[in-house]
Parts: structure tokens; C-alpha cells; sequence
């Protein structure tokens, strides 16, 4: 990947938020800022566990997890505020909005962080341009710093990401591997929980450069298919797409197409907005959802971006529907200028099943909860390691966090 826009291949972005709980108190208190910052579950007893801190915090040893009286005798001066979810997600929902201004391609994995495909956004600028123009609206609208992974995929995007904070911008080429990925100990590899490292280091691979040359039919041995797969990241190979139908904070079905040349000329406007609905319509239909909003994104000429959306009172998912709305939406708010680019979103996405499911309340509340916990639990298992419940929950100490975690991640399901 140069600095000029790519040819060919996929130009993904991982945006990572720095310290996000800690970074938004110090955005809503600016006399936090430059200050060692804790967020605890239970701040008012010594018995709390740390769920993330500032990076003056860090620097004097506070780390995610530890509980509260260690934390303060690494750092008697260590400020420390009670989590505020409706803040958090307040933050987080206005830093996917920013990103949405740039694609519809836009994968959420939690509440703090998300894949971006950029592809087919050559128009704005080349990679390095976009990402920082991203950093800093993020920066100088929400005053939250995040770091960005520039990478031909999501499993590169994400280690980028991870090469510099805050505020950095890393752009990680396949040609660059050995010099930047390889040297990297085994347990910094995303993907490797603590008891998959310990297996590998006991067959002495010890950095990512290791499992990139071991047999694979013995890591298939040890690990199954995902030894393989590890494997195969580990030499920069990932396939997986930026998903916007997956589970996540903003569930959604976009489409957005670049014209080929600027235009005013509403037929061919019009025929546009059609195929993008009906792209939108047969997805839709494919997954078995119907939508309750509709978004249009208009990108003129200048670069200038907006989007708009409509609260709908009846579930849609036919293309003539989707169109009529969108047609709607656009008119309403198109200035005349040239159009570069247009997309149509469906979102608020509810399974048809789930429509016409006839279930009591109370079946209804614990096959809701269930069914959301379990995602919780395979997010964090995938951010944290597969043991992450275990170890919170292995004494009272501990318990805070898991709950913590736990309720921040139902609740933006519940509010989705």
C-alpha cells in the first residue's frame, strides 16, 4: 500500500478510541485531562477492579482488571469515577456517525471500536488523507483521541491499530511483515488468548513470526482449524469482509455506488436511487429482516458529506418501498449541487421471525437476555480470551467488572 490510493485490493481502517471510558469523563470534565484517571465499578469500596484508565495512569502501573487498593498504592493520587454507560454510548454512537459520513462499509466489534472497508472511497483523498481527517473530526468534535490500522485487511487492520497510541496512524503493508508483524511475541497476536500463547510457547513459538513458519498440520493437531487460521493471519492472509449485516452496535443493510462523473441530472439521479434500493431490498430479503429507518448518504461534488433518515411507523424490506422513501428523503435535502456519490441504508433491522413469534412476556424477556448475553460473551471471549468470565468471577473482587462489561454491552444491544 503507497500513500496514493490502491488499484486493487481492499483498503481497510481498524479505528481503535484510546482509553475510551476514561478519554470521555475527561471530554465531559476537561479538569480530568492530563490527569491519572480510573474507571471502577465500585470506586466507593476498596474492593472495586479497574475497568480502564488514562494513560498517565498507566504510565504509573494502573492496568485493566486490577483491583482498586493496588491501583491506589501504585498511585495515591489515581482519580476514580463510577462507569456512565448512557455517556459511553452517547460517545460511541456520534463516533460511528462520523465514520458513517465516510462508507456505508462499517463493522462495529464494540462498543470503542470498528472495521472500516475504504475501498471505494478513492474520491476523498488518499488512505493517509481520509484517516486523518477521520482522527481529527473524532478529535475535534467529541475531543476523543483514537488510533487508526491501515491495512489490505481486518486482522492487519487491527494490529496496526494496536502499534500506536494515542493518536496514532499505522499503516501495515504484507511486504512490511517481517519487519513490523513477525517480531512481535506470540501473546500480542490478536486472536491468541493467554491459554492458546501458553500452548505455543510450549512448542517454543514464541512471536508471530514463529507460527508463521511452523507446520500447519501440527498446529491443526494441537489447535484444530484454528490453527490454521492463525497461521495464515500470521502471514498476513485474512479473507473475512467488513460486514455491516453483522450483530452489532448499528445494525444495518447499505449500498452506496460513486457515479461516474458529477451530476445534477435527476433521471439519472433516480435511476440510481433505484438499483441502491433494490440492492438493499434483496439483501434485506436474503437475511430475513425488515427495516423501520431508512438513511441516504449524498456526497456532492466538494467532498462535503451528508446523511439523512427517516423514522419509520411500518416495517419495509420491497425495493419500491425503500426507493419511494429514499427518493423522498433526497429531494428533501439535496442543495442542487453536483452529486458524486449516493447511498441507501436500511436500518433498525428486526428479524421477520421475531415479527410474527408469539411469545408470553416472560419467555420473551429471557430468550431476549439469553440471546444477547451469549454475544456478549463470544465478544468478550474474542477481545479478552475465552476466560475472561472465569477469572471475574473467581472471587467477589472480581465481580464488579464482569457486571460492568456485561451491562454495557446489554445495553447497546437493548438500545440498538
Amino acid at each position: 500500500m503507497s500513500n496514493r490510493f490502491p488499484t486493487k485490493g481492499r483498503i481497510i481502517f481498524h479505528v481503535d478510541m484510546n482509553s475510551f471510558y476514561a478519554s470521555v469523563e475527561a471530554a465531559y470534565n476537561p479538569d480530568l485531562k492530563g490527569k491519572p484517571l480510573a474507571i471502577a465499578g465500585n470506586p466507593e469500596h476498596r474492593k472495586g477492579i479497574i475497568v480502564t484508565s488514562s494513560y498517565e495512569a498507566r504510565a504509573k502501573g494502573v492496568k485493566t482488571t486490577m483491583p482498586l487498593w493496588q491501583a491506589k498504592e501504585l498511585c495515591p493520587e489515581l482519580i476514580v469515577k463510577t462507569p456512565n454507560f448512557d455517556r459511553y454510548r452517547e460517545a460511541s454512537r456520534n463516533m460511528f456517525a462520523i465514520l458513517a459520513d465516510i462508507t456505508p462499509y462499517i463493522q462495529p466489534v464494540s462498543i470503542d471500536e470498528g472495521y472500516m472497508d475504504i475501498t471505494e472511497c478513492a474520491d476523498l483523498g488518499t488512505p493517509l488523507e481520509i484517516a486523518e481527517r477521520i482522527q481529527m473530526k473524532i478529535k475535534d468534535e467529541l475531543d476523543l483521541p483514537c488510533s487508526i490500522g491501515i491495512a489490505p485487511n481486518k486482522f492487519l487492520a487491527k494490529m496496526a491499530s494496536d502499534m500506536k497510541k494515542p493518536m496514532g496512524i499505522t499503516v501495515l503493508r504484507k511486504r512490511e511483515l517481517e519487519e513490523k508483524l513477525w517480531p512481535l511475541p506470540i501473546e500480542e497476536m490478536y486472536g491468541v488468548g493467554k491459554k492458546t500463547a501458553v500452548k505455543l510457547q510450549n512448542l517454543k513459538i514464541n512471536t508471530i513470526g514463529d507460527l508463521a513458519a511452523y507446520d500447519v498440520y501440527q498446529l491443526k493437531t494441537l489447535l484444530g482449524v484454528n490453527g490454521e487460521r492463525l497461521k495464515n493471519r500470521a502471514n498476513g492472509y485474512d479473507p473475512t469482509p467488513v460486514d455491516p449485516d453483522a450483530v452489532s452496535i448499528f445494525k444495518s443493510i447499505g449500498n452506496s455506488q460513486t457515479l461516474p462523473h458529477d451530476t445534477t441530472d435527476e433521471r439519472e439521479i433516480d435511476r440510481l436511487l433505484y438499483s441502491l434500493s433494490e440492492k438493499v431490498s434483496e439483501r434485506m430479503q436474503r437475511k430475513s429482516v425488515v427495516s423501520e429507518n431508512i438513511q441516504v448518504m449524498i456526497r456532492y461534488h466538494d467532498r462535503k458529506t451528508i446523511t439523512r433518515s427517516q423514522q419509520l411507523h411500518d416495517y419495509v424490506e420491497l425495493k419500491d418501498e425503500i426507493f419511494s422513501i429514499s427518493s423522498e428523503l433526497f429531494y428533501a435535502n439535496w442543495n442542487g449541487s453536483p452529486i458524486r456519490l449516493l447511498g441507501v441504508t436500511a436500518q433498525q433491522l428486526t428479524e421477520k421471525d421475531e415479527i410474527t413469534k408469539q411469545l408470553d412476556l416472560f419467555t420473551y424477556e429471557n430468550e431476549a437476555k439469553n440471546e444477547k448475553l451469549y454475544q456478549v460473551v463470544d465478544d468478550l471471549s474474542e477481545k479478552y480470551g475465552k476466560d475472561v468470565f472465569k477469572k471475574t468471577m473467581a472471587n467477589d473482587n472480581r465481580q464488579s467488572i464482569s457486571t460492568s462489561f456485561q451491562k454495557d454491552f446489554l445495553d447497546d444491544f437493548k438500545h440498538k
